[in-house]
C-alpha cells in the first residue's frame, strides 16, 4: 500500500498549507487584539468616571444625563408608592404642607430638551449629573391627594390676569419651573428683561396672561455691590424703613403675587433707618452695633406686609417661606457640597439654627399681616424642601465639572426638572381651593 506523502514541492499543497497557517495566525491575532481593546476600553471608562465626577454620589444610579429619562429606580419599602386619598376639596382639615415624598414612577413632566427657559446653573441634566433618582418623587400630603400640576387648568384660571413673583434667585428658580410646566400647553413670549436678566416679564398671548419675576432680594430698598458671579465688592446697604420701589411701583398691576425673602438677610450688611446708619450684621471692624439679621428681617417683612395691607389694591398674595440649603462639610464659600441622592425621612433631619430663626420671624409677621388682610395665603414650602437634599445642582451648576478642579457647589437652588416643580402643584391647588 502506497503511503500518502507530503511534498513541499507541490505548489498547490504548499499554497493550502500557507493559507491554513495564515488564517490560524489571523484568528489568534484578532482574538488578542479584541481582548486588548476590551481591557483598554474598560479602563478608559473607569478613568473617565473618576476624572469627570465630583465626590462620589451616594447611591448614584448611572445613566445618560441627556435627551431622555432612564427608567425609574427601584424603591425600598421605606418609601411606599402613593396611595389614592381624598381630594383637598373634600378634606377641609388637609394640610398641603404636611406629608411625605413618595415614588413617582411617571417621572417629570418636562425635560431639559423640551423646556428652553431653564437657566444654565439649574440645568443639571445638560451639565452631566449622572444620577436620575431625584426625578422620580412627588410630594404627597398625608390628609389628601395632591393632583399633579395641570398647565391647561392653570392658564384657564389666569386668563386675562397677571401674576408676579417677587424676591431673590429662588423666586426666579420657581418661575422657571412654572414656565416649563406651562410650556406643555403654550410657550411664553419674553417681552422684557432688565440689564442683568434678573427681572423679567413673559406673555401668554392665547390666554392674555402676564407672568413676571421682580428681583428684590431684601424686599426693602438696598444698594447691592455684587457682580454676576455673586462676588461682593462692599457690604449691602439696607434701608429698613423704605420698601423697594422695584416691586411696589408695579404692585397695582398684579392680580396674584408670590413674594418671599430669606437667605439674603444672612449676608453681611449695613442697616439704615431714618436716613441714619443704625447698625449692621457681621460688619467686623466697622465700629457699629451688630443688630443681628433677625432685626433686619423682621423690619423688612413688616414694611413689605404693611405696604400690601395698606394698599387699596388687593391681589391674592402668597407668602412663600424660606428655603433651607443642604450644604454639608462647609458652606458655599469654603467647600461645602451636597451629594445625596435620596430624600430625607422626616425624623432624620433638623433645621439649621439660622433657617429656624428666619422661619419663626416669617410666621410671626405673616400672622400679623393676615389678621389685617384676608387675601394673604401661606405657601409654606420650608418643611417639604428640607427633606430633599438630593434635588440641588451641587457641582453640576457647571458643565461636566472635573474632580480635581475647584467648583462652587450649589446646594440651595433646585435642578430643573426637580423638587421645586411640586411647589407649583401646591400653588395651583391653593388657587383652586
Amino acid at each position: 500500500m502506497k503511503k500518502e506523502t507530503r511534498s513541499d514541492s507541490n505548489p498547490l499543497f504548499a499554497q493550502k498549507h500557507n493559507y491554513h497557517r495564515f488564517f490560524l495566525k489571523l484568528a489568534l491575532s484578532c482574538l488578542l487584539v479584541g481582548l486588548t481593546v476590551r481591557l483598554l476600553f474598560t479602563d478608559s471608562f473607569s478613568l473617565s468616571s473618576v476624572v469627570h465626577n465630583p465626590p462620589p454620589l451616594a447611591n448614584a444610579i448611572p445613566n445618560s444625563p441627556f435627551l431622555s429619562f432612564p427608567p425609574p429606580p427601584s424603591y425600598s419599602a421605606d418609601f411606599p408608592v402613593n396611595q389614592t386619598q381624598t381630594s383637598p376639596q373634600d378634606a377641609v382639615e388637609c394640610d398641603l404642607f404636611v406629608g411625605d415624598w413618595v415614588p413617582d414612577l411617571n417621572g417629570p413632566r418636562y425635560t431639559n430638551e423640551s423646556c428652553r427657559v431653564i437657566q444654565d446653573h439649574q440645568n443639571c441634566m445638560k451639565n452631566g449629573r449622572p444620577d436620575s433618582g431625584y426625578l422620580y418623587w412627588r410630594w404627597n400630603p398625608r390628609g389628601c391627594e395632591l393632583p399633579k400640576f395641570s398647565p391647561r387648568k392653570f392658564l384657564d384660571m389666569m386668563r386675562d390676569k397677571s401674576l408676579a413673583f417677587i424676591g431673590d434667585s429662588i423666586s426666579r428658580n420657581h418661575v422657571q419651573s412654572l414656565l416649563c410646566l406651562l410650556s406643555q400647553v403654550e410657550e411664553a413670549d419674553a417681552v422684557y428683561h432688565d440689564e442683568e436678566y434678573k427681572s423679567r416679564i413673559w406673555k401668554f398671548p392665547s390666554h392674555n396672561f402676564t407672568l413676571s419675576v421682580l428681583w428684590s432680594p431684601f424686599l426693602v430698598k438696598a444698594d447691592i455691590f455684587e457682580d454676576i458671579n455673586g462676588v461682593s465688592s462692599s457690604e449691602p446697604q439696607l434701608y429698613l424703613d423704605v420698601v423697594d420701589d422695584k416691586w411696589t411701583s408695579q404692585y397695582k398691576n398684579f392680580d396674584y403675587v408670590v413674594i418671599a425673602g430669606g437667605k439674603w438677610f444672612l449676608k453681611t450688611a449695613i442697616y439704615h433707618e431714618n436716613n441714619t446708619v443704625t447698625g449692621c450684621y457681621k460688619c467686623h471692624g466697622k465700629n457699629l452695633t451688630d443688630q443681628g439679621f433677625q432685626h433686619a428681617y423682621s423690619k423688612a417683612l413688616q414694611q413689605a406686609f404693611d405696604f400690601m395691607t395698606d394698599s387699596e389694591h388687593k391681589p391674592v398674595v402668597f407668602f412663600r417661606t424660606t428655603t433651607p440649603d443642604h450644604f454639608e462639610y462647609g458652606e458655599w464659600f469654603n467647600g461645602g457640597y451636597c451629594n445625596r441622592t435620596l430624600p430625607f425621612k422626616e425624623e432624620r433631619i433638623n433645621m439649621r439654627y439660622e433657617d429656624s430663626i428666619l422661619r419663626s420671624i416669617e410666621l410671626e409677621e405673616f400672622d400679623r399681616a393676615k389678621n389685617a388682610s384676608p387675601n394673604f395665603k401661606l405657601l409654606d414650602t420650608t418643611g417639604l424642601s428640607l427633606l430633599r437634599p438630593d434635588g440641588h445642582p451641587g457641582p453640576y451648576r457647571y458643565f461636566h465639572p472635573l474632580l480635581n478642579s475647584t467648583v462652587q457647589n450649589d446646594c440651595l437652588h433646585w435642578c430643573l426638572p426637580g423638587p421645586i416643580d411640586s411647589w407649583n402643584d401646591i400653588l395651583l391647588q391653593m388657587l383652586i381651593i
